[in-house]
């Protein structure tokens, strides 16, 4: 499965009414530990389909990023029947990323 995008329109379908846990990637283009980080995100994406991957960039959603806080990014949350159950700020390596799931 690939990474999903996610805005306004389509977060209450894809994130909280997932039936798949959703490990969300707070971003932005410019961000260069973001982009660090999303090749492995793809890779998950590809790897685990008990998981949902999703991104939401945070210069086009700037109303998500505040509704949870973003204060840094990239901020990495796993959603799971519409609540955070995990959150890390910064680049991770794959290793770390997958322990949250």
């Amino acid at each position: 499965m690939s990474v999903i995008h996610i805005d306004r329109n389509n977060f209450q379908r894809e994130v909280l009414n997932s039936d798949r846990p959703v490990l969300l990637d707070f971003w932005a283009p410019w961000c260069a530990p973001c982009r660090m980080v999303g090749p492995i995100l793809d890779e998950i994406a590809e790897e685990r389909s008990d998981v949902k991957v999703a991104k939401i960039n945070i210069d086009e959603q700037p109303e998500l990023a505040s509704q949870f806080g973003v204060m840094s990014i990239p901020t990495l949350m796993v959603m799971k029947e519409g609540r955070i159950v995990q959150q890390a700020m910064g680049a991770r390596p794959k290793a770390q990323i997958l322990s949250m799931l």
